[in-house]
């Protein structure tokens, strides 16, 4: 839609609109989880049932994030963006109108199709902006990933606690819509593009074993983890693993390129990033649940659901005004020190809730602390993943490194889960985590932080791909050079 009628938008408003989108879509990773106890109530089904309205999201976010990013890299980012958006909104509408617990999972099966939202975006900045300008620009788009999940679970609560659960979804529709039109009026499309043909084999491919491998972890504490169908399920993830390493190497076309994936710098990062995402569910895990376990267990809080949720917001916010931050620190030591700074900020915010969490301010300031550290590292990482791959390749490299956060997360759920449910104490008549259980998943998550900043130490120093430069539009403009 840029043109000479319709001029290039500010530096400033495209991220602005990029960002809002990012944040509408990361909404939904944890807009559900406060309402999960009274799904099996309001839409008459077993609570195992009712997980599925969470194992469906993940699932299909899983999947979409690569096909999207490729399809991207084909036949236009902001193309894709619009179809990630247009999903999300239609979902939104479904779980809205649902009558049942089935078109439920369908509505939220189609939210998770919006999850390849921020990879898109930053790979539209890399195309749009200026070198200068990026860093700060995808720092922001990157963080938009955990600010929306952070901010995700005191916006439900007030609106499960205050309106109908329904008006939920509806705002989800209202966002992406909103969204859908700013992109359209303000968003040019890029001009890089790859064309050839989809690796249909390869997504099908990736598709199973994502399935396989989500579905394992899922059920591993429900089923146990030593039962037939999670080992099978396991078994098949790798025997898929395998197959789409071998194809995808000898495709001309892949979906993924496995040669510039295994690059150092992405291959580190990537790893990385799964511990960060790892790390950012936790915080949200334990600090929700002890703030609403009883007073009598002598550590828990007693808080109702609508604070609970309040207080989730300082990590979030945290996390948004770390990028700018991580910005400077990247112009000045370069994006490997910025990931390395913040996986040490986020191994000492879980080390202080470990020994300390006897009062409602060390949990505010451990989950401030964890949020500045994964801002950090998230904002850094777009950086490292872009100056390691052709400017062609941005959007299935970025969506790469979200699946990646998205693995992160889900085994954070199923371990934290499995440790909480398992180390338990009975209050009265009722069975609760105990203590213990809440120290060992923040030693987890302490150690998986130092994990990630063992890891960072290892990525090279130099880019291997120099940034692009400013799009055309942008610059003939003349707002190639005008700040942020």
């Amino acid at each position: 839609m840029t043109n000479a009628a319709n001029p290039a938008p500010s530096p400033r408003v495209l991220v602005a609109v990029l960002t809002l989108a990012g944040i509408t879509v990361s909404l939904q990773q944890t807009s559900v989880i406060l309402l999960l106890p009274q799904l099996p109530r309001l839409l008459d089904a077993s609570p195992a049932d009712t997980s599925w309205a969470i194992t469906a999201t993940l699932l299909a976010g899983a999947v979409s994030i690569p096909t999207f990013g490729r399809l991207a890299d084909m036949w236009g980012k902001r193309r894709m963006l619009l179809v990630c958006l247009g999903m999300l909104v239609a979902g939104s509408v479904t779980a809205a109108l649902s009558t049942s617990l089935a078109w439920l999972v369908v509505g939220r099966a189609m939210q998770g199709m919006g999850a390849a939202v921020v990879s898109l975006g930053i790979s539209l900045m890399r195309d749009q902006l200026h070198p200068q300008r990026l860093v700060t620009a995808t720092a922001l788009m990157s963080t938009s990933l955990g600010v929306g999940g952070s901010l995700g679970l005191p916006l439900s609560a007030l609106l499960a606690q205050y309106a109908n659960w329904r008006v939920l979804f509806w705002a989800a529709a209202g966002l992406g819509a909103l969204s859908v039109v700013l992109v359209l009026l303000t968003v040019p499309e890029s001009k890089q593009r790859t064309g050839g043909r989809f690796d249909l084999v390869g997504a099908l491919l990736l598709a199973g074993m994502l399935v396989c491998l989500l579905l394992a972890i899922s059920e591993g504490g429900a089923r146990g983890w030593g039962s037939p169908v999670v080992v099978g399920l396991y078994v098949a993830a790798a025997v898929l693993v395998v197959t789409f390493g071998r194809w995808e190497l000898r495709t001309p076309q892949p979906l993924i390129d496995l040669h510039v994936s295994r690059r150092a710098q992405v291959l580190l990062t990537n790893t990385t990033s799964i511990v960060f995402g790892y790390a950012m569910l936790t915080s949200s895990l334990v600090l929700s649940q002890l703030l609403q376990l009883p007073t009598t267990t002598g550590y828990g809080f007693g808080e109702p659901i609508v604070v609970a949720g309040l207080l989730q917001a300082p990590g979030g916010l945290c996390m948004m005004a770390m990028s700018p931050v991580s910005a400077r620190l990247t112009a000045a030591q370069g994006p490997r020190t910025t990931l390395m700074v913040g996986a040490l900020v986020i191994a000492s915010g879980y080390g202080f809730s470990a020994l300390f969490h006897s009062q409602i301010w060390h949990l505010l300031l451990s989950a401030g602390v964890v949020g500045s550290g994964i801002g950090l590292g998230y904002a850094a990482m777009p950086s490292l993943i872009m100056g390691a791959v052709p400017v062609t390749q941005t959007a299935s490299a970025n969506s790469l490194n979200n699946l990646c956060r998205c693995l992160g997360t889900s085994i954070a759920s199923a371990m934290a889960g499995l440790l909480l449910a398992t180390m338990t104490t009975t209050v009265g008549n009722e069975t609760v985590p105990s203590r213990t259980a809440f120290v060992t998943v923040l030693l987890i998550g302490a150690a998986a932080a130092l994990l990630a900043l063992l890891l960072a130490a290892f990525i090279p120093r130099r880019c291997t791909a120099p940034p692009a430069g400013p799009a055309p539009a942008l610059r003939q403009s003349g707002l190639g050079s005008s700040p942020l």
